[in-house]
Formats: structure tokens, C-alpha cells, sequence
């Protein structure tokens, strides 16, 4: 059932949504062609203020205790400007994927997490760290930048997050995702087999749906 708060999370989802995608334009620093001022609004936008909109306003309907929708809330505004950067940028930044993985475990061990049972923590602590690795070593042979150092840091935040379960499952969807979205591009000729496809955005989306799916 849609609450007042679920549709005021929403909007101001939304709202975080444009503002990460302005933010990602200029933040962090880079050089943009083009016109002053960066980019203008486009389908980058309108991607993250959906994600953002639909991923803040589940949040109250997924978890029921304040403290887990602040927590999980905060999370999902992290993962919202980290799509952005990433559609603007191909970039997960150290100061949005470095801070989470702390704080994420600190929710883990004070045992408020409803995701991970008491008796799964250790199991959740060594697959966050050992899945995003064992990805990046199977990339390699794909060539740099396929799955990189900030997919990893972002995987190791997202399975303290979820849980071992979660996490996989996040992984695969991701994946999928990613699979479909090439398929339909090639179809269109919008890329070839050698254009480089950035898999941060894919693995961002199947985090949200670790979160907040019915997994």
C-alpha cells in the first residue's frame, strides 16, 4: 500500500535524481566539451530521476523500522549519484564508494541490518569482498576497464548491504541487464562488438534491486 511518506520519498527521489545528474556534469572535476556548462538534460537524466524516484519511495515500503529506512534510504541517495556519474562519467567515485563500506558494516555488526541474519555475518563480510574480486580477475582477459577497481568497491558496500544471497543475485541481474540493453544496442547498431560497454551502471541497477526486490 502507497503511504504519504512512500510518494514524498519519491518525489524527493526524483528530485535527488536531476540534482545527481547536474552534480555528475561538473563533479568530479573533468574536462566536458561541448557547451559551457556541460551537457544538457537528456536520457541520462531522465534514467537517474527515474531510478532515483522508484528506488527512495520503496524504501518505505520495504523496511518498517525507522532506523532501517534512514539507513537504507542513505544508501539508495549514495547508489543514485553513483549512476549518475557513471552514465556521465564512467566513474564511481572514492568519496561516495569508499565511505560506504565502513559505514555499511558498522550496520552489519550492530546487527540492525534486516537483510542479514546474525548467524551470517561472517559469510556476508567474506563473499562482499571475495565476489567483486574474483569478478575483476575473470575480466582481465576482457580488457581494462571492462570491470574495474570502483565495481569492486562498490560490490564489496552492496553485499554488507544485502547479504551473501542478495548480493549474488544483484550480481546476476546486473548482468542480465546488461546483456539485454547490448543485444537491443547491436540490434540498432547503436555499438559494435568493440565498443566498450561500462558495466558500473548495470551493477548499480542490480543493486537496487538486491535492496529493494523481492529476492
Amino acid at each position: 500500500m502507497v503511504t504519504p511518506l512512500a510518494i514524498l520519498l519519491a518525489l524527493a527521489g526524483g528530485a535527488w535524481g536531476l540534482a545527481s545528474d547536474r552534480i555528475a556534469v561538473r563533479w568530479p572535476e573533468h574536462d566536458e566539451e561541448g557547451l559551457p556548462g556541460g551537457r544538457r538534460p537528456g536520457w541520462r537524466t531522465a534514467v537517474t530521476v527515474l531510478v532515483g524516484a522508484v528506488g527512495l519511495g520503496l524504501v518505505p515500503l520495504r523496511f518498517g523500522q525507522p532506523v532501517e529506512v534512514v539507513a537504507f534510504g542513505a544508501y539508495i541517495v549514495a547508489l543514485t549519484l553513483l549512476l549518475a556519474t557513471d552514465l556521465d562519467q564512467r566513474l564511481l567515485p572514492n568519496e561516495v564508494t569508499l565511505p560506504a563500506i565502513p559505514l555499511a558494516l558498522v550496520f552489519l555488526v550492530a546487527g540492525a541490518n534486516p537483510l542479514v541474519s546474525p548467524g551470517a555475518l561472517l559469510v556476508t563480510a567474506a563473499l562482499a569482498v571475495a565476489l567483486p574480486l574474483l569478478l575483476l580477475l575473470f575480466s582481465i582477459p576482457f580488457g581494462a576497464g571492462a570491470f574495474g577497481q570502483g565495481d569492486v568497491k562498490l560490490l564489496v558496500s552492496v553485499g554488507l548491504m544485502v547479504g551473501a544471497y542478495r548480493l549474488i543475485v544483484g550480481v546476476v541481474y546486473g548482468f542480465l541487464l546488461a546483456g539485454v540493453v547490448i543485444v537491443v544496442l547491436l540490434a540498432l547498431r547503436r555499438l559494435t562488438l568493440r565498443s566498450f560497454i561500462p558495466m558500473g551502471p548495470f551493477l548499480i541497477v542490480g543493486a537496487f534491486w538486491a535492496v529493494l526486490g523481492p529476492v
